[in-house]
């Protein structure tokens, strides 16, 4: 076995920082969603990618990839939502196994009065603070490690 390749001291400074953003964003963000409106930040991604979808649809297994979610985890928490009068699920026509996600009139109503604040809370705690420098960074690093984890999942 060989040894492990430690972090130095500006790799575990860069590392910790990040970690420090991305928990203390997630962190904000939830809590302002769950205040204002009673919504999880999962909550809210599924109701931004229904919202978005034509007609407020979209095939369980899509909205499952969009999120990046296993399937017991989106079929768990859909029914949490539907249960609260979020969303429906039907059967798919097409393909009487699969289903269909609907956002319901209340979660509609609910995603147009979050989503203005929620974008206002990211600008006020992100996007505004950053130059267009450190955004096409951001950008740049994010796509990078994205292009990563997607060959490294398709490793045999």
């Amino acid at each position: 076995m060989t040894e492990p390749r430690w972090l130095d001291e500006r790799e575990q400074q860069a590392w910790r920082s990040l970690m420090k953003m991305q928990d203390g964003l997630s962190e904000f963000l939830e809590r302002q969603l769950r205040n204002r409106y009673g919504l999880s930040a999962a909550d809210y991604q599924v109701l931004a990618h229904l919202s978005e979808a034509p007609e407020g649809r979209l095939r369980s297994f899509e909205l499952g990839r969009l999120l990046r979610w296993e399937k017991s985890r989106l079929s768990q928490h859909l029914g949490r939502m539907q249960t609260r009068g979020l969303v429906t699920r039907e059967r798919c026509l097409a393909d009487q196994r699969g289903a269909v996600v609907v956002i319901t009139p209340r979660g509609g109503d609910l995603i147009k009065v979050a989503a203005p604040q929620h974008v206002a809370d990211v600008r006020d705690v992100f996007i505004d603070h950053l130059t267009a420098a450190e955004m096409a960074m951001l950008v740049t690093l994010g796509d990078k490690v994205a292009e990563r984890l997607a060959a490294l999942e398709h490793k045999p």
